[in-house]
């Protein structure tokens, strides 16, 4: 189960949500081949770890661990698309700049999490590595979970600024 979570989440990154958003400012090469390398590096680290390493007990599924876990990762997975539908529906045909949602300016009803943080998508994506990181319980993911939590984080105090 933790390795379809990974795998689901890894194919809705890189497979369908550029597929689904609009134009913006082009991505500097050197920053595609960074991010390319890291999860290059990530997959592997995260798939080997839960393929050969990780052993659980009989039951696991039923543990509060992996229970909790998983249901972070699932809250977190739909506040990550939720929020990625928001913003891409806040630029208009042409523009490019980064916006938050402001109160009840998005396409719809509410603007979800960005009506209490202004990086909901970022939110959203820690806390799945850390519901992860939780289900799986191993070093591996915790650092993952880490390592999104101050990459994501940094990145999220700059879109507020």
């Amino acid at each position: 189960a933790n390795t379809i979570n990974f795998l689901f989440f890894v194919c809705y990154r890189a497979l369908i949500f550029p597929l689904l958003i609009r134009a913006g400012k082009p991505t500097p090469f050197f920053t595609f081949v960074l991010a390319l390398l890291f999860c290059v590096f990530n997959g592997y680290l995260q798939g080997r770890s839960l393929t050969t390493y990780a052993a659980y007990p009989p039951g696991w599924l039923g543990d509060s661990r992996f229970i909790t876990g998983f249901l972070g990762w699932l809250i977190g997975v739909a506040i990550n698309i939720h929020s990625d539908h928001i913003l891409r529906n806040l630029r208009k045909p042409g523009e490019t700049g980064y916006k938050i949602p402001r109160g009840n300016n998005s396409v719809l009803l509410s603007g979800g999490m960005f009506e209490y943080v202004s990086g909901a998508n970022f939110f959203g994506e820690i806390l799945e590595w850390f519901g992860f990181a939780l289900a799986c319980c191993t070093i591996e993911s915790l650092a993952f979970a880490l390592c999104s939590l101050f990459i994501l984080g940094s990145r999220a105090r700059q879109h507020h600024k």
